[in-house]
């Protein structure tokens, strides 16, 4: 299938190059900035309070979407459909990863990368990647053996993990950047191996003290996930992290701007632990997490700055998205709820991370490529991250992805370059429990859920499970359900089959398009 798939794409990528010769568009390099626990109000286009100019420019420059979602409210489950194509819940062991776990994506899947590498893209993955490294033990001393090149990254600088969860290392090319020999590296999330002491034992020798679950080792005054010993001189420094990463991400740019090339960004902010540099330690007004969407916007700007530096912005298709929606306490005593004041993380929309309401999946996402997509417009299309692979394969080879690849990924090229205002005629949202959205309505079956932006017990939908019309009721607040019965019950029906078979659209392997009409 590999083979096959990567035979056609050449062929295409030979076509492109004679119609290049003939004054045709060409393929776009393609950077996609990925953030982390950014809410759909966290962005001043928005109608966020903090200012994030950056940002908007690429909606000013671009297209800003109003319905984009992630395809989880969590972070593993949603990168790993967004590189593959295929939702994660089609997956055993896909909920969010330990440090040490090893890479979910085999080494057959095709994948984003992988697709884009065959039609002589350079690619290459920068920041948080949380996908887990390897099979077996990881050697954190040696070769990490993390397996990205079989699927598609040509390079890569990882955290492994968050910044929340140890090991606490970055790792270049399957080496764990500043690794000593006489300084091995251990790591563990079951039995205890740090003889130092905890984030439990000693709160006082922390620079940033935890709420819940992150009270174990200590790395640079935080107390992180899990267990480390060992790596003292190639520990990160987390106010410097994302200098680092946005260094690298600037050099691959630099290294690679006469080719074409896939850069997938993955920055670490706006997640916990919060410790932005000092460069933006109290700028916002908010506390460390306005601080940190401060420095992800920063980080948004450098990498404009790089590409027009070599002349080649306006060749470059820039997509800005999140993996999920926004989380105030998620494990550290940050003031993220004491100095929120009027900033509104999830906009209109209610509940956010771990959570099947509309906030958690509903994210910022702009496009911006000049060549294709004009300036300043806003679209309410619905679109699913897990749409790039097949979108983005009908962009640069012109033809289809084949039935068995990247199994729920739809081409709605149309859609993200604003040419199409409505989008997909459906979508899963997934944390914990799967809810569907189909044009304006949602469906969120029986089962437990979170209902806030912080811990707490969660919310137990009722039996016959909730409906919601999102256009006159964006907040979710008035359940539809017992109004609603016929819908309710097909909609049901239409995520029962979704969730047994793929649900890529015009290939052999999809369902038939479900969508009652909107009153």
């Amino acid at each position: 299938m590999y083979i096959k798939t990567i035979a056609c794409a050449a062929a295409a990528v030979f076509a492109a190059a004679g119609a290049a010769a003939h004054g045709a568009e060409r393929i776009p390099n393609i950077v996609l900035i990925y953030a982390d626990d950014l809410g759909f109000g966290d962005v001043s286009c928005n109608g966020g309070s903090i200012d994030t100019l950056h940002i908007d420019r690429l909606a000013r420059e671009g297209l800003r979407f109003t319905d984009a979602h992630s395809s989880a409210a969590t972070c593993t489950p949603s990168r790993l459909a967004l590189l593959t194509g295929q939702y994660a819940f089609r997956q055993r062991g896909t909920g969010i990863l330990p440090g040490d776990a090893n890479l979910i994506i085999s080494p057959e899947t095709m994948t984003l990368p992988k697709l884009l590498e065959g039609v002589a893209y350079e690619t290459g993955v920068v920041g948080k990647w949380h996908l887990g490294l390897g099979h077996g033990p990881v050697d954190w001393n040696g070769d990490v053996k993390s397996g990205l090149d079989k699927i598609g990254f040509g390079y890569h600088f990882l955290i492994a993990a968050t910044g929340d969860r140890v090991p606490c290392v970055y790792v270049e090319n399957d080496r764990v950047v500043g690794a000593e020999a006489d300084d091995r590296i251990a790591v563990s999330y079951g039995e205890r191996i740090d003889r130092e002491p905890s984030g439990a034992e000693r709160p006082d020798l922390l620079k940033q003290r935890w709420s819940h679950g992150h009270d174990q080792s200590i790395v640079n005054g935080v107390s992180r996930i899990g267990w480390m010993t060992g790596g003292e001189r190639a520990r990160w420094v987390d106010e410097d992290m994302a200098d680092v990463i946005t260094r690298k991400a600037v050099e691959f740019i630099d290294q690679r701007a006469k080719s074409n090339f896939f850069l997938f960004f993955s920055t670490h902010d706006i997640h916990v632990p919060r410790v932005p540099h000092a460069r933006f330690a109290g700028k916002s007004g908010r506390g460390p997490r306005g601080d940190a969407v401060l420095q992800l916007d920063w980080c948004v700007g450098e990498i404009m700055a790089a590409l027009e530096k070599h002349g080649i912005a306006d060749d470059t298709l820039v997509i800005f998205t999140s993996d999920n929606g926004p989380v105030l306490d998620d494990g550290y005593r940050d003031q993220a709820n004491k100095l929120l004041g009027d900033h509104d993380p999830n906009g209109p929309y209610r509940a956010g991370k771990y959570s099947l309401y509309e906030g958690g999946t509903r994210v910022p996402m702009m496009v911006r490529w000049p060549a294709r997509v004009k300036a300043g417009e806003t679209t309410d299309a619905l679109f699913g991250q897990v749409d790039l692979p097949a979108s983005l394969a009908k962009l640069v080879v012109e033809m289809p992805l084949n039935a068995g690849d990247c199994g729920d990924s739809r081409d709605e090229l149309d859609t993200l370059l604003g040419e199409d205002a409505v989008g997909r005629p459906h979508l899963v949202h997934e944390a914990g429990g799967h809810a569907l959205r189909m044009g304006a309505w949602k469906f969120i079956p029986p089962g437990k859920t979170r209902d806030s932006l912080n811990p707490g017990r969660p919310k137990q939908v009722v039996e016959r499970g909730e409906l919601y019309n999102l256009e006159i009721d964006p907040g979710e607040a008035n359940d539809l359900a017992a109004t609603e019965p016929e819908r309710l019950k097909e909609m049901a029906e239409v995520l029962a089959t979704i969730e047994s078979a793929p649900d890529c659209g015009g290939r052999e392997t999809s369902i038939r398009d479900l969508v009652l009409p909107i009153k």
